[in-house]
């Protein structure tokens, strides 16, 4: 008797209808559209009583986080950057809601240090202490040659991947207990960087060694807070129509024919924050549809 399902055609396989849409893009226009684990994700209380940040919340993999934290009996504050993204953001927060959990929303630019101060303070007043964090922002455009990408794009993909973790992480500690978490979003550009994603894919690799230090550093100050990152593979995002090129074809050259979808990336966010991962940190979690992570 088949019990689980096959993981080549799970969920759709490119190629996917043709598509563009402005940076960063937003979920409620994508074709196919993204699968946040709304109508298969079921918790069971692994996350009780926690509160958590999630930077990039409103969408893409950020939005399969919340939803999947809320279910499993966490409050989430939900960072997001821009103003058309506040309808996905508020969407997601009514899925929060949905769950029986709090949902406090917070837009700002991460790269910008008195936004990311503002943003811990607001947590600390608005839930009391801080368990988890997740960095999961990210910013990334392709470009087919090194002239293509200005300085100032360079600063911009730095400051938002990298730069914002380590003011978070910073401002964060304080008012964090012995057995909080912090969760960074890598990838699996970190092992195998695509050729046009070059100022993306090595912030990716700073990320993953950021996650290691941090975790070692921590945990020998004797603080007990774990740190460790997550490495997905391709995964159907707004960013995917919004800075790629041929977005139909995304995820085809994955060992599954298909990228993941951020309902299949969530499980591990969850996994890495609860008690079941108590002996786990500085490590790299790889969600990668098969492609070897080392």
């Amino acid at each position: 008797m088949k019990i689980f399902e096959n993981p080549h055609n799970k969920y759709a396989v490119p190629p996917f209808p043709r598509q563009h849409q402005p940076v960063p893009g937003t979920d409620a226009v994508m074709k196919p559209l993204a699968d946040h684990g709304i109508d298969s994700y079921i918790g069971s209380g692994r996350l009780a009583g926690a509160k958590a940040i999630i930077t990039g919340g409103d969408s893409g993999i950020g939005r399969a986080i919340a939803i999947a934290y809320a279910r499993e009996g966490a409050d989430v504050m939900i960072s997001y950057g821009y103003d058309f993204e506040e309808l996905d953001a508020r969407q997601t927060a009514q899925w929060v809601e949905d769950a029986g959990q709090r949902a406090i929303l917070s837009k700002g630019d991460v790269r910008d240090e008195k936004y990311c101060s503002q943003l811990i303070d607001q947590a600390v007043q608005e839930f009391g202490q801080i368990d988890i964090l997740v960095n999961n922002a990210a910013f990334q455009m392709a470009h087919k040659t090194l002239e293509e990408i200005t300085a100032e794009e360079w600063d911009r993909t730095f400051d938002t991947n990298i730069r914002s973790m380590f003011l978070l992480c910073q401002l964060a500690v304080p008012h964090m207990w012995p057995g909080s978490s912090i969760i960074n979003t890598a990838s699996v550009n970190s092992y195998h960087p695509n050729a046009v994603l070059l100022d993306y894919a090595a912030t990716k690799g700073a990320i993953q060694n950021f996650t290691a230090n941090l975790a070692q550093m921590l945990l020998e100050q004797g603080k007990g807070i774990r740190v460790n990152a997550v490495a997905p593979g391709p995964v159907w995002t707004p960013l995917i129509p919004s800075t790629m090129p041929e977005p139909e074809n995304f995820g085809s050259e994955s060992p599954m024919k298909r990228p993941a979808q951020p309902a299949e990336i969530a499980p591990a966010y969850v996994f890495l924050a609860s008690e079941e991962a108590s002996y786990i940190a500085g490590a790299t979690l790889p969600i990668t549809g098969g492609k070897v992570a080392m």
